[in-house]
């Protein structure tokens, strides 16, 4: 079974995204009387206009989840027009806070994948709360990024997307780290199409879109919801696909013991093998930016 804890919009999205992959059975969880039990019911009438036999439950009552083979935590507080990812440090660590115990008493042997903003700080805080093994805790974060930064490179270089490849890890925030010279179009690397000039105006507005996107209409949904499912596909169907998502470091591109984005091996045990990826100078050093904003997020939150 697939439990989503929050079935607000990017909770609901991630289910319709994978309803129709029929990979699983789907538990939708919220403190919000009626929401899931509502979503389950309209998501339960779109399953049916595919065919699909997949079960669909809503419920307020988190011991529904025991037997949960993956937990993917949407739960929590949005970002809204002006703020950063980290403005929701204090209140949505003490909400991931209470959900990951929640998943440490009815759903033990499950794999967490957290969605929640600040992304890589709030799966270091379900991996503390949970106590679990870390290469079962991971976040959704470059997989995310990543089609951002495909969508400009396609629209700027006017290719199909489906000509396009692309890669952006470090921390899912402001100081995120497009790969040009990793992404490709053609199977050409990027860095040979295109001027730096060019390709410093894709990575800036790779790093701003999503704040351009809540700006407009209030909060990103489908993009986020699509990057879900893609990994949640990966790892029900055990596909040991490579992807950039947020995993813990033991000193994996010289940062160790805490979360960011990699690129890394997914299957159905989890994180099986992060990628190392050489980066210049100048990578290195945005990487590290993130990698300290997130060291310090954590001592905020009294978690270092």
């Amino acid at each position: 079974m697939i439990t989503i804890v929050g079935a607000g919009r990017i909770g609901s999205t991630v289910a319709a995204n994978i309803i129709p992959k029929e990979l699983d059975d789907i538990l939708l969880i919220d403190i919000i009387q009626g929401l899931p039990q509502g979503e389950a019911l309209d998501l339960g009438h779109m399953a049916a206009s595919f065919g699909v036999d997949v079960s669909l439950r809503g419920t307020n009552d988190y011991k529904d989840m025991e037997g949960s083979d993956l937990v993917i935590v949407t739960g929590g507080l949005p970002r809204k027009p002006g703020m950063t990812r980290l403005d929701l440090l204090q209140k949505n660590s003490q909400i991931i806070g209470d959900i990951a115990l929640k998943i440490k008493e009815h759903a033990p042997k499950s794999l967490v994948l957290m969605v929640t903003n600040p992304l890589d700080v709030m799966t270091y805080v379900a991996l503390k709360k949970t106590g679990f093994d870390k290469n079962r805790v991971f976040g959704m974060s470059g997989q995310l990024d990543s089609c951002r930064f495909r969508y400009f490179i396609a629209q700027t270089m006017k290719v199909p997307v489906s000509a396009v490849h692309a890669i952006v890890i470090g921390e899912h925030g402001e100081s995120m780290l497009p790969l040009p010279q990793y992404s490709t179009v053609n199977g050409k690397p990027l860095t040979k199409l295109m001027s730096k000039e060019e390709i410093t105006k894709l990575i800036e507005g790779t790093r701003k879109t999503a704040a351009d996107v809540i700006a407009l209409k209030g909060g990103t949904v489908y993009a986020p919801g699509n990057a879900v499912g893609s990994m949640v596909e990966a790892i029900i169907k055990n596909k040991h696909e490579q992807m950039p998502l947020s995993a813990y470091q033991n000193g994996e591109y010289d940062v160790n013991g805490f979360y960011i984005g990699v690129p890394a091996v997914l299957g159905r045990n989890g994180v099986e093998k992060i990628v190392k990826l050489d980066l210049d100078e100048e990578q290195k050093a945005v990487f590290q930016k993130g990698a300290d904003s997130i060291k310090n997020a954590i001592s905020e939150i009294g978690l270092a």
